[in-house]
């Protein structure tokens, strides 16, 4: 399909990044876990990515989750954690960082209380991730340090609150899950008052057995060659089995075994001593190898061996992807299109004219490259809930925004899509915006009114040339002129321009149409 060339338009055209990342270039990668806080920068030297400062603070927002409430004490510690990190990205420039959030994050129903006061710490936008795109950011990160291969491997992250698997082959996943085990909220939930003891231990096993099982038939041994483990607790694991000498440098089953043993001579987490344990794995190991112990048995495998990338070195390759105007998010639009069967040429033309638009207003509603691009990308998936039923596309359409797997996509930029979707067409329901306010409800409220002025001559411009007119902006609203006698000509596209003067009203905008 030839939409990407609107895509590009999007990245290239007006925006804030540089042309090109040249040696030296400084990039940022925070990854907020849902049991540790890791920041990674690395400069570009010779088109390689060289890491010169890592720092991870155990952080354990998972642990501070009541139900699908953050604490207000984990919150304070994610915070001050942020305000050290925040000293070493001064040397970055904001537009090269990018920070995500996971699983705990993920489950917050308050994460805005932590979000927004991140984000003015850092100087750039929170990215709150799906479990599928974590899953995909982990294995570019584990796939950057590993041989360049054509075998496949499985790829395990187990976290404070979510473990991710991807099954792929060089630099390209095939297959990516995440299921709701963590060994913070594992150790929380079965091992409770650090307590450890044989019923303990199998009551985490067991729970862990049955969540992986959801996925035994896609990731199980024979669709994949090697197994590798990404993260501290796998990391841990390994190490602690190398110190005691119960494997030779891999994790196997046997090394496992001996060490659920050895754990289960402690009667509390904070007794365990084994060498090789660092103070801060020691409340969350056993929890961590019983859910190893788990995916073993369930997924069949018998050696695993670490890998020091992680989600962190994801975002730092998946960010020069988008630096260098390679985003995977706009292969996920096109195949998004592809699925739905789109009309190619309505999507473009409404592309176009979004982008006309914009350019014509972004000065004086302030609005940002990255806003430019969400408008072209809700443009061209504007028809996708015809695929369901004609009637209320708009609305089909923007649930599937919110529902589908879009490689690339944080949750937030899905969210605002389906807004400008399901805004784009018909009377504007008061809860479309959601709980949005300030800067951000203006700012969504300016991208709605912009891609359904655009929808708006979609008709008109597949049967003759839509003829230039005079678009001028002001913060209060928009003025539109049209040659002479255009409109008379066109009773169809006046009229509806005349009924979005009402829908502009409702958003504080005014329009006029000459």
């Amino acid at each position: 399909m030839e939409v990407t060339k609107d895509l590009k338009k999007a990245s290239q055209d007006l925006s804030d990044h540089p042309e090109a990342l040249r040696d030296g270039s400084l990039l940022a990668a925070v990854d907020l876990g849902s049991n540790s806080f890791h920041l990674l920068i690395a400069r570009i030297e010779h088109g390689e990515i060289r890491p010169t400062q890592a720092l991870s603070e155990k952080v354990q927002l998972a642990a501070g989750l009541d139900g699908d409430t953050l604490s207000k004490d984990a919150i304070n510690r994610g915070l001050e954690c942020l305000s050290r990190f925040a000293q070493l990205l001064q040397s970055v420039e904001p537009q090269r960082i990018r920070v995500v959030g996971t699983n705990a994050l993920r489950r917050a129903r308050n994460r805005r209380k932590f979000t927004e006061p991140a984000r003015r710490i850092l100087g750039a936008p929170i990215d709150v991730i799906y479990g599928r795109e974590e899953a995909r950011l982990v294995y570019l990160g584990v796939a950057h340090t590993l041989a360049d291969d054509t075998q496949s491997r499985l790829v395990v992250d187990i976290g404070g609150g979510s473990t991710e698997f991807a099954i792929g082959e060089r630099f390209e996943p095939r297959r990516l899950e995440s299921l709701q085990l963590g060994c913070v909220t594992y150790a929380k939930d079965c091992f409770k008052d650090g307590m450890l003891s044989k019923s303990n231990y199998k009551s985490a096993y067991d729970r862990a057995c049955v969540e992986v099982s959801h996925i035994r038939k896609q990731f199980r041994s024979k669709h994949w060659v090697e197994a590798v483990g990404s993260s501290g607790t796998l990391q841990a694991i390994e190490g602690i089995l190398l110190a005691q000498d119960w494997a030779e440098g891999n994790i196997t089953r046997k090394g496992l075994t001996r060490m659920r043993k050895a754990l289960l001579d402690f009667k509390y987490m904070d007794d365990i001593n084994l060498q090789g344990l660092t103070d801060a794995r020691r409340s969350v190991i056993a929890s961590g190898v019983a859910i190893t112990e788990a995916i073993f048995d369930v997924l069949d495998i018998d050696e695993m061996r670490s890998s020091r990338g992680a989600l962190r070195e994801g975002v730092v390759y998946d960010l020069v992807g988008r630096l260098s105007h390679e985003d995977v998010r706009e292969r996920s639009i096109v195949a998004l299109m592809q699925r739905y069967h789109v009309d190619e040429e309505s999507s473009q033309i409404v592309a176009r004219r979004a982008r006309m638009l914009f350019d014509a207003t972004y000065k004086a509603w302030d609005l940002a490259a990255s806003d430019r691009e969400l408008l072209i990308w809700a443009a061209l998936s504007q028809e996708i809930g015809k695929a369901i039923a004609h009637k209320h596309y708009h609305r089909h359409g923007a649930y599937l925004l919110r529902n589908s797997d879009l490689p690339g996509f944080p949750q937030h930029e899905q969210e605002d899509m389906a807004i400008l979707v399901e805004g784009q067409h018909g009377k504007l329901r008061q809860e479309l915006f959601g709980d949005s306010d300030g800067a951000t409800l203006l700012r969504l409220q300016r991208l709605v009114a912009l891609l359904r002025l655009a929808t708006l001559f979609k008709y008109v411009e597949p049967l003759e040339q839509l003829p230039d007119f005079a678009i001028k902006a002001s913060a209060e609203g928009l003025s539109l002129d049209f040659p002479d006698d255009w409109l008379e000509q066109h009773p169809l596209t006046a009229q509806e321009l005349v009924q979005q003067r009402s829908v502009f009203k409702r958003m504080d905008l005014r329009l006029e149409v000459n």
